[in-house]
């Protein structure tokens, strides 16, 4: 199977930081994720929800966000989304991240590919113990 290029890095995440304050790493291109849809978590003044935390989605977090009105689920190809399934990489809003974590459902992240940001909203050490 061949898999299609990366897309070109936003300037954003060309200079994006991590929460362990390295280079951003890629959280996921199948589908393509982030709020520049570059497959990273970097985010800028306009991305209002902070796309910032890079998780591995699973069942669990997929029925419990969709209960909370945000259907990450069911494709919609008028967007070009295609619908999550468990295991695919995907960058949330670190508030909703937060929300789901006090409520049990937060899907494990992925510290290399979660922009440093995230810690204004998530320390690092509850980032670690959920870290994949």
């Amino acid at each position: 199977m061949t898999m299609p290029p990366n897309p070109p890095l936003s300037p954003a995440s060309q200079q994006a930081l991590n929460v362990l304050g390295e280079p951003l790493v890629v959280c996921g291109c199948t589908p393509l994720t982030g709020w520049f849809r570059d497959g990273h978590c970097a985010t800028d003044p306009a991305d209002l929800g902070r796309h910032t935390v890079c998780c591995v989605v699973n069942e669990a977090f997929l029925r419990y966000t969709r209960s909370q009105g945000n259907d990450l689920s069911t494709p919609e190809p008028a967007y070009g989304f295609p619908g999550l399934r468990p295991g695919d990489h995907w960058c949330l809003c670190a508030a909703r991240w937060l929300e789901a974590y006090e409520d049990g459902m937060a899907p494990p992240v992925r510290l290399e590919a979660c922009e440093r940001s995230s810690l204004e909203v998530i320390s690092l050490e509850l980032l670690r113990q959920n870290a994949a």
